[in-house]
């Protein structure tokens, strides 16, 4: 459609809706002609919106009011006429600085990175985590002090996770390196709630050559990553008050509550965000595109994460009214799931 417009037409539409991004109000001809790159007069203006109306691309709230772009707009111009913008080094310092990984467990630096998004973009952070039960390449335990050991974890796709387990008093790295030999011998792929019914059989059945206190910190090890395992990512969403900055009537506050139900109910958000798997690179849901906003008057921007192998591990965005500003938000976006990705793969 974007190409059945002419240039002045794909102007005014453009600039509408950076106006409308700005004040979050109906724009009327007069303000709209003083911001075009070449004047014309606001008779003149009213005449090319009358046009963009009839394509279904602006309407009017009311008969004597400005012009708002619907859907249809909002969609033409973040396909055709957005123009991008840079992060500053700020931003780009900050989303970097959450992303270390160091020190933290993947879903702590998540969460942080989540929140850092929120403030940066003032809209709604969310992440899918990575999944806890997939397909393990190995796992060590390591000594930290008297009654405890550290689980580490490899995935195939080359995450990493740390996990704290109480170990029986008396343990001692030799018991730890056996129970690392012994879980390795038989990985294979498999996912760590897969190995421990293997595990626990052939324990029971006594044909495993391990002492006892090798044999329970098997056990331990087995049971923590088992508990943990989950088949989707977790869902994090961070920075929810962001939402209702705006609202002025009990109208838009019920259709925020609405969101928010979906957010707490967390599997269509999942699913959704799971739908980026095979993009490439931003997506953007405008409205009533997805369901989950049909009647919330919010967009999602989106963005998948992957290993250094281009394997899917998760997806980062963030959720705002639709007039966020599409043009800083999608590189911050884009830029914070590069990061996690190049971190975690």
């Amino acid at each position: 459609m974007l190409r059945e417009l002419t240039d002045r037409s794909q102007e005014v539409l453009r600039r509408l809706v950076e106006e409308f991004m700005e004040t979050g109000q109906p724009v009327g001809s007069r303000t709209l002609s003083r911001r075009l790159a070449t004047p014309v007069s606001p008779a003149t203006v009213r005449n090319v919106m009358a046009d963009l109306e009839d394509a279904g691309l602006l309407y009017a709230p009311h008969v004597s009011a400005g012009r708002l772009p619907t859907q249809l707009g909002l969609r033409i111009y973040v396909d055709g006429l957005l123009e991008l913008g840079r992060l500053t080094e700020d931003e780009r310092a900050s989303i970097e600085g959450k992303c270390r990984a160091a020190g933290r467990t993947v879903e702590e630096m998540l969460t942080e990175t989540t929140e850092a998004l929120s403030g940066l973009s003032g809209c709604a952070g969310l992440v899918l985590a990575p999944k806890a039960d997939v397909p393990c390449r190995q796992v060590e335990f390591v000594s930290l002090s008297q009654g405890s050991a550290l689980a580490v974890m490899v995935t195939e796709t080359g995450l990493v996770e740390n996990r704290v387990i109480d170990v029986p008093t008396g343990m001692t790295q030799s018991h730890l390196s056996r129970a690392t030999n012994y879980l390795n011998a038989r990985l294979a792929g498999r996912t760590l709630a897969e190995l421990g019914e293997e595990i626990r059989t052939e324990m029971e059945e006594h044909r495993a050559q391990l002492d006892d206190l090798t044999a329970r910190v098997v056990e331990a090890g087995i049971a923590e990553w088992a508990n943990g395992a989950r088949e989707h990512g977790s869902l994090i969403v961070r920075g929810r008050a962001n939402l209702i900055d705006d609202v002025t009537a009990l109208a838009d506050l019920e259709r925020i509550r609405q969101l928010f139900d979906a957010l707490e109910e967390r599997n269509d958000f999942i699913r959704l965000l799971e739908s980026t798997e095979g993009a490439d690179g931003v997506q953007i849901f405008i409205g009533a595109e997805s369901t989950l906003f049909a009647s919330t008057g919010c967009s999602m921007v989106v963005a998948p994460y992957r290993d250094s192998e281009a394997r899917f591990i998760g997806a980062i965005g963030v959720i705002g009214p639709t007039r966020i500003n599409y043009g800083r938000i999608i590189p911050m976006v884009d830029h914070t799931a590069e990061i996690i990705g190049r971190v975690l793969g």
